[in-house]
């Protein structure tokens, strides 16, 4: 088993807990262990295959429990204590939580009172009106579910960008060991940094293309060949998720790649372009379409050159005013990784993080940071062990030390105190205004009462921003993708109080949320309001997930200057009124 694989089977155990009304201190271990598993840079079975279960020891957060179960999975392929919950619970419960609205708790009273234990038994009870008269549901509870359904269909079959990338770069790896390969590249959507892709395509240009193939067919999680030629295949993998292999001609490969990376709307464009010019675009090259003489092909620039475009960055074709941008001379300058600065939302092992705040601060310096926020959980968030105002105010006590302990040795690296506050349902803040008026950087959320009209959320939202004691807005629709879908909010007059109040709004780049979307962050960019970066990491691993932020950032045409963790210390400092 690899660590995704891993990590689900901790996510499930932690929902079959829940499920069964289980202590809520393992349920958050689990949860922990999965979040830590599935951000490791290094498979599991890597790490244990050198030093066996001593390899596996300094990984924070994962104690003797989970890690006995890790070895035991990565032994025998499957965990024993998960099978014996499976076997308590029925399997659809685990497809139930994964509608909107619908948590393991409440799952659970659906099925101890009506009998449900699936998606289809779940929808039956909801259309026909027998979800309302129970505790704590109600008619509109009834509706969100269905509505719920309809969502989770349409996203069945679609994988998280992270899940997506992590295959795609073990089958590079793989493929590399072939003599004769030139170049190995991940396209489709994939390419374009979408939220969540139906399928891997991978491109390659090599001497030998049998021999490209052959290794292809062999890799180990593979469960079954769809298709078999000497220059394309199609393959199914264990986990459902299916890929793509394209060996090209060299003088193809620009060609090939522009026409694999799509979008479709967007290829269409150019092809009409072409055609306007007297050419005629193919995944082969660019070719005068009365000769049939080749242009371009080679070189992706070249493609879009002969057309008379410059070079647009994946991530905007998309079909939503690239080529008019590209005309005029107004595409975004795309926001480079050595342009952040510093991490704003990252979590310790003071609320429920895996690593300590010595341990974030070391990794954020290793990645070449000037500064990290501390923002552990306020006290509403039980379950995450949030912090009182005694906890947060030795916290911020010991980051002044150890701010003070940095300077001695001379670095510059500096740890903002900071907060993820939680907003309550009267819009009000979970910290006094004293607490919050000490602290370097408050990044205020929702976490609860996800159920809102959208009048009563927005209200709530605008509130906690017009106090003037937040500096960033976190995650600001909730959403966890192929999990819950966005609360409902008026983003728009958000987004104007922010602008308003000088709160920025984050971009969450934890690839379960990735929220704010691109849409979203077009609409922030025109009104002029700022961006945070930030990971929201639970774990050192995690920090690694701004590429993620990154890339949708660029997807919402969002530049260097649009983001406040792209200013130096001092730069950001004005801007959290702190400087």
């Amino acid at each position: 088993m690899e660590n995704p694989e891993i990590a689900r089977v901790f996510h499930e155990i932690a929902d079959l807990l829940e499920i069964k009304g289980g202590d809520l201190f393992r349920v958050r271990s689990y949860r922990n262990a999965a979040l830590i598993i599935d951000g490791l840079e290094e498979p599991l079975r890597s790490l244990y295959g050198k030093n066996g279960v001593e390899g596996l020891k300094h990984i924070p957060g994962i104690g003797e429990s989970t890690r006995s179960k890790v070895v035991e999975m990565l032994a025998t392929g499957y965990c024993a204590y998960h099978d014996e919950l499976l076997r308590e619970i029925p399997a659809g419960m685990l497809d139930m939580i994964k509608v909107a609205s619908l948590g393991p708790r409440k799952a659970a009273i659906l099925h101890k009172v009506l009998g449900v234990s699936s998606i289809d038994g779940l929808e039956r009870a909801a259309r026909e009106g027998r979800i309302r008269d129970l505790p704590g549901f109600g008619e509109v509870s009834e509706r969100k579910i269905l509505k719920g359904i309809e969502a989770l269909r349409l996203i069945s079959g679609k994988w998280k960008i992270s899940t997506a990338l992590r295959c795609g770069e073990a089958f590079r790896d793989y493929l590399k060991a072939v003599p004769g390969i030139f170049e190995i590249v991940l396209s489709g959507s994939l390419r374009r940094w979408k939220e969540e892709v139906g399928d891997l395509d991978i491109l390659a240009t090599c001497k030998d293309p049998e021999a490209v193939m052959d290794r292809f067919l062999t890799h180990p999680e593979i469960k079954d060949v769809l298709a078999k030629g000497k220059t394309k295949s199609t393959v199914a993998l264990k986990s459902g998720l299916q890929v793509d292999l394209r060996a090209l001609d060299k003088k193809s490969f620009g060609a090939a790649l522009q026409y694999f990376t799509g979008s479709k709307a967007h290829n269409v464009a150019i092809r009409d372009r072409a055609k306007r010019m007297g050419l005629k675009v193919s995944e082969y090259g660019v070719f005068n379409s009365a000769t049939g003489k080749r242009v371009a092909g080679s070189k992706e620039e070249d493609v879009y050159k002969a057309v008379g475009l410059p070079w647009i960055p994946p991530e905007l074709r998309e079909m939503k005013g690239e080529i008019e941008a590209a005309l005029e001379g107004r595409l975004p300058e795309p926001l480079l990784p050595e342009e952040i600065r510093g991490d704003l939302h990252v979590h310790t092992d003071e609320s429920d993080g895996g690593s300590t705040l010595d341990a974030m601060a070391e990794a954020a310096i290793s990645m070449g940071y000037e500064y990290i926020a501390v923002t552990d959980h306020s006290k509403a968030v039980g379950i995450a062990h949030g912090l009182d105002e005694a906890r947060i105010l030795a916290q911020m006590a010991y980051v002044d030390e150890f701010n003070k302990h940095l300077k001695k040795k001379g670095e510059r690296f500096r740890v903002l105190k900071g907060s993820e506050v939680d907003i309550r349902g009267d819009g009000t803040l979970d910290h006094s205004e004293k607490v919050l008026g000490a602290l370097d950087c408050v990044v205020a959320a929702v976490h609860s009462g996800f159920g809102m009209k959208k009048g009563e959320m927005t209200a709530r939202i605008i509130k906690a921003v017009q106090t003037g004691l937040v500096n960033i807005l976190a995650h600001p629709t909730g959403r966890l993708l192929g999990e819950r879908g966005p609360y409902e909010v008026d983003m728009e007059a958000v987004m104007d109080e922010a602008k308003k109040h000088n709160v920025a709004l984050e971009l969450n780049s934890c690839p379960e949320r990735l929220d704010l979307n691109d849409i979203h962050l077009r609409l922030a960019k025109d009104k002029g309001v700022k961006i945070a970066i930030s990971t929201d990491a639970h774990s050192i691993n995690h920090l690694q997930n701004i590429v993620y932020g990154i890339h949708a950032a660029r997807r919402g045409w969002i530049e260097k200057k649009d983001v406040i963790n792209t200013l130096p210390l001092k730069g950001l400092m004005r801007f959290l009124k702190k400087g």
